[in-house]
């Protein structure tokens, strides 16, 4: 549980300030209004802005080292520790804040399988920020509400800030986790997706110990079975718009966890990326956007209040942040079976990759690994354009533990349950960014339904030379010749160029992995 003394001081400090708590989205979308938080659009939606942070600050964010962490956190550029000391310091400083300023409590869960079910507390120095948590989170019963006892607490001020001489921080803005408090500190950044991704990183770490797989994908089931799929893939990949199908019920969009009864939902609800959403192509996204949902940097008209979903003038990184419920075919209580299927999503700007491949186990295990992806714009702070980048479990930002120990989770769970899996390239084809074109949504929407639906599970496959991956001849309603990335190239030595090339990046990036088994090193790309 929460640290007795830290837990003690939060709640004497909330108690004799002004604090409220667990508003209804209706009492929060009138109070971050009154406040001048944000605005409504024309359809109901509150849109916030972000200033100069419009995506994560990975370079921000640490651990604090103690007893607890020094063996168990896998050290290095991605999880920075911190000293204790800092931790304490800034903490002082956020209840020093507290005291002085309103502040809105979210009390809920992550999970959505009791066994696996974390009680959290989200206080925030925003209303909309509150609103954000309450929309992603799973939000208790007024039974539960009335026994929650929060086993983390996430304290999100972005007035502040650190001092990065003293406080041995890279600027004014940090992201500090503390296991041995139980206690997550985020100050320096209005961007909220802060908030959904630390409360991630923390079952990251925990789900593990209880043989639970944490993972980065989004879930749906057939409507008339327990026929699972995953998807799994960085911000900007698909798994959001993918798993947004009509005909199959949405799991989650994100964050999932695989136990030994199957798969279940970390949220109750999604954050889609919004950048060039249209009605047509992504309705249920669409239709989602409504009262209650949080858009967070989409342009909207001065005088309509109409979102302009096509605009980039903010950041290419636009999300919204609604219920899962506002889906219509949404599974609810969110979980399911093991899966049968499961889609690795990588938005490729080489143009190499073919759109959809299939994968043996040693190659998915090798290409969780390595989790190969181009870094969209917006998504993080000083990224502009697509930027090659191998993120491991697909979710490297997240992992607090070694890569070694989810994929070995995963490899198990595929060898038990014989799911299927597949490499899917959402990105470009015909040539790389600035040459080829981004894959139709179309064809990756056909490409994925029969993946999902085992059409592809015996058809005639093409071995790509490559990466030695089975490439189907024929998916209906897919130009055959689309399926094939050479075919596609104008000119077929700039291809084979631009394949040697991506193939020798996989080998360098797998260069960082030691004690990895023969069977998974043989099932990367050829030398």
């Amino acid at each position: 549980m929460i640290d007795s003394l830290l837990n003690n001081r939060l709640e004497s400090t909330l108690r004799t300030s002004h604090t409220y708590y667990n508003l209804s989205t209706a009492q929060l979308v009138e109070v971050a209004l009154a406040r001048q938080e944000g605005i409504l659009t024309d359809t109901g939606a509150f849109r916030a802005t972000t200033g100069k942070f419009t995506g994560r600050s990975p370079k921000d964010k640490f651990f604090v080292l103690d007893e607890q962490t020094e063996s168990t956190i896998h050290w290095g550029p991605v999880n920075a520790q911190i000293d204790e000391s800092v931790f304490l310091s800034l903490y002082d400083q956020s209840l020093d804040y507290i005291s002085q300023h309103e502040t809105f409590v979210f009390d809920g869960f992550a999970g959505a399988s009791e066994d696996a079910q974390l009680p959290i507390r989200v206080v925030t120095e925003y209303a909309w920020h509150s609103l954000f948590s309450r929309q992603l989170f799973i939000k208790p019963s007024q039974e539960e509400l009335a026994m929650h006892t929060p086993a983390f607490t996430l304290i999100d001020l972005p007035s502040v800030k650190a001092d990065p001489v003293k406080d041995q921080t890279h600027s004014d803005t940090f992201i500090i986790v503390s296991f041995k408090h139980r206690t997550v500190l985020i100050g320096g950044t209005e961007y909220a997706g802060e908030i959904k991704k630390s409360i991630f990183t923390i079952l990251n770490f925990l789900l593990p110990q209880k043989d639970i797989l944490p993972m980065h994908c989004s879930a749906n089931k057939a409507q008339n079975s327990d026929h699972v799929a995953l998807f799994f893939g960085l911000s900007g990949t698909g798994k959001t718009t993918l798993s947004a199908d009509p005909h199959r019920q949405l799991i989650g969009d994100d964050e999932h966890g695989w136990g030994v009864d199957g798969v279940f939902n970390f949220e109750g609800g999604c954050y889609a990326k919004c950048i060039n959403l249209t009605a047509e192509a992504e309705p249920q996204i669409w239709n989602a956007i409504r009262f209650g949902t949080v858009l967070e940097n989409v342009d909207v008209d001065e005088h309509t209040r109409s979102a302009d979903y096509s605009s980039a003038v903010l950041t290419e990184n636009t999300r919204a942040a609604y219920p899962i419920d506002y889906i219509p075919n949404a599974l609810m209580p969110s979980f399911a079976g093991h899966p049968s299927v499961i889609v690795f999503l990588t938005a490729d700007a080489s143009g190499v990759l073919p759109p959809i491949s299939r994968l043996t186990k040693e190659q998915a295990m090798y290409h969780f690994l390595s989790g190969y992806t181009s870094k969209l714009a917006g998504t993080e702070r000083g990224v502009t354009e697509p930027e090659a980048t191998f993120s491991s479990c697909f979710g490297a930002p997240f992992l607090p533990l070694h890569p070694m120990e989810y994929a070995s989770m995963l490899g198990k769970k595929i060898d038990e349950h014989h799911t299927s899996v597949f490499l899917v390239n959402t990105g470009w084809s015909g040539g790389p960014y600035g040459v080829g074109t981004r894959m139709k949504l179309e064809y990756t929407r056909k490409m994925v339904q029969a993946a999902v639906a085992g059409a592809l599970d015996h058809v005639e496959c093409m071995i790509e030379p490559y990466f030695g991956l089975a490439i189907p001849t024929e998916i209906a309603g897919v130009p055959s010749e689309v399926l094939q990335p050479e075919r596609t190239w104008k000119k077929s030595e700039e291809y084979h160029l631009a394949a040697q090339a991506l193939a020798t990046r996989f080998h360098k990036n797998f260069r960082k992995f030691s004690n990895i088994p023969s069977s998974i090193l043989q099932a990367g790309p050829r030398a």
